[in-house]
């Protein structure tokens, strides 16, 4: 499985284009604000995208979502519990960030530790709320997508519409419980490991 990351020079969010070199099928994590770029890896691979997987319903995550499903035809998925942020633009803060409202339903809604395959691979998802009431982390085999949950040496704020600190807390120490060697991959900076995370991060060191 190969990761493709493109950061946008706004926010500097992360979208993440995952896919299959031998069968070409492709998942995009939090598409935003990056479609040229995104269009330009899916097409230069020759890629299908088949899912649209969000970590979380914020604005500078959906962006690009409803133009890259209605190029690509993928489903889009996200937690049941982010259902309230992708369907009301104020409180996913689209009305902030565009000129026009991002609301929409995802295609299926997930539930905490649900599965999904695609191909050989299998996402799985983990609910994490704290920076969203329906905040997820996505799992393929030793990868993780962990949105605005933890960063490489900090964590997603929590002073937003459904942001609970102590939410927040119980979602790492979910995270603390998970190998050292999962790859993290946030939705804003660097990748690094859980295993640094737990040795380095203050919030993650609080939970250890």
């Amino acid at each position: 499985m190969k990761i493709q990351a493109i950061a946008d020079r706004m926010m500097q969010q992360n979208t993440f284009i995952i896919y299959d070199e031998q069968t070409k099928e492709a998942a995009v994590i939090d598409p935003s604000l990056n479609i040229k770029e995104e269009l330009e890896c899916i097409n230069k691979n020759n890629l299908k995208v088949n899912y649209i997987l969000l970590t979380h319903g914020h604005a500078d995550h959906i962006g690009d979502v409803l133009e890259l499903k209605k190029i690509t035809g993928a489903k889009i998925v996200a937690s049941i519990n982010e259902k309230e942020l992708l369907n009301d633009a104020s409180k996913n803060l689209s009305t902030e960030f565009y000129q026009e409202k991002i609301e929409f339903d995802a295609d299926e809604y997930v539930n905490d530790r649900d599965k999904l395959k695609m191909g050989e691979h299998t996402f799985s998802f983990f609910f994490t709320p704290g920076h969203t009431p329906g905040g997820m982390c996505i799992r393929c085999e030793n990868d993780m997508f962990t949105g605005d949950t933890l960063f490489n040496g900090s964590i997603g704020r929590t002073d937003l519409y459904g942001g609970d600190y102590n939410q927040m807390l119980k979602s790492l120490k979910k995270l603390s419980r998970m190998e050292d060697q999962i790859r993290i991959h946030p939705g804003h900076g660097p990748s690094s490991t859980l295993g640094e995370e737990k040795k380095s991060n203050y919030y993650m060191k609080l939970v250890v």
